[in-house]
C-alpha cells in the first residue's frame, strides 16, 4: 500500500513517453524522488533550507545549489553546464527570499540516459522540490524537441533520435503563462522552427503539469 502511495504511473501520454514517478523514496533528503520518462531514469534528493557556510551565504535571500552525478565516472564540463541551466531555472521559481541566509541543494543523479536527459533532470527537480515543501511562485516542467532535416518536430526523442536529430532543443517551461524559464540548444535551426519548437513544448507541458496534480493528488489523498 504505501509504495502505491509513492509511486505513479502516466500510461501513455500523446507524444510523450511513458512517465513513472516516485516520491520520498530517500530517508535523509528533505525531498527526493525518482522519475523515469521513457528508458531515462533520474534520481534526486532536495536539502533544506539548512545552515549554510559563510562564504555561501546572501543576506536577503537563500543559496541555491545544484549538483548533477553522471552514471559513470565523474562530473565533467558537460555536468557543470547542465547544472547552471537547472540552477537558474529553480532560482526563477523557488521563493529563496522567504529563507535568507540558508541553504538549498539540489542533488541529481543519473541512473540511466535513454535520450531528453535535460527534460528529465529538470522534471525530477520540480517534483524533488515539491516532495521537500519548498515555497514556489510556479511549477516547471522540461520538454526536448528534436529536429530533423525535413523540420519535423518529434517530442520526447530516445538517444538514437537526438544523434540523428539535425538539432536538439530543450525548454524549461513554467505552469502559469507558460513562459519559457531556459532554453538549451544543439546545433541549428530557423527562428521559425524555434518558434514551431516552443509552441509544441508548451503543448505538451500541459501533459506534465496534469501529471503532477495527479500524482500528488494520488499520494496525499490517502493520508
Amino acid at each position: 500500500m504505501e509504495t502505491e502511495q509513492k509511486r505513479f504511473d502516466s500510461g501513455d501520454l500523446p507524444a510523450l513517453r511513458r512517465i513513472l514517478c516516485e516520491q520520498g523514496l530517500l530517508s535523509r533528503p528533505d525531498g527526493s524522488a525518482s522519475w523515469m520518462q521513457g528508458d531515462t531514469s533520474v534520481l534526486v534528493g532536495v536539502y533544506g533550507p539548512t545552515e549554510v557556510k559563510v562564504s555561501k551565504e546572501i543576506y536577503d535571500k537563500a543559496t541555491l545549489e545544484v549538483l548533477l552525478r553522471p552514471k559513470v565516472g565523474l562530473p565533467g564540463v558537460y555536468e557543470r553546464s547542465r547544472e547552471q541551466m537547472i540552477k537558474k531555472t529553480c532560482e526563477a521559481v523557488v521563493l529563496g527570499t522567504l529563507h535568507p541566509r540558508s541553504s538549498i541543494t539540489v542533488v541529481l543523479q543519473v541512473v540511466t540516459d535513454a535520450g531528453s536527459l535535460l527534460a528529465s533532470c529538470l522534471n525530477a527537480t520540480c517534483v524533488g522540490l515539491m516532495d521537500a515543501g519548498l515555497p514556489m511562485k510556479s511549477l516547471f516542467c522540461g520538454v526536448t524537441c528534436a529536429l530533423d532535416a525535413d523540420g519535423n518536430i518529434t517530442l520526447d526523442p530516445t538517444a538514437k533520435q537526438e544523434k540523428e536529430a539535425q538539432s536538439v532543443l530543450t525548454f524549461a517551461i513554467d505552469s502559469i503563462e507558460k513562459k519559457v524559464l531556459m532554453s538549451s540548444t544543439k546545433g541549428t535551426c530557423s527562428v521559425e522552427q524555434l518558434q514551431k519548437c516552443i509552441a509544441a513544448s508548451q503543448l505538451a507541458s500541459d501533459a506534465i503539469f496534469q501529471f503532477y496534480r495527479d500524482s500528488a493528488h494520488r499520494k496525499y489523498s490517502k493520508w
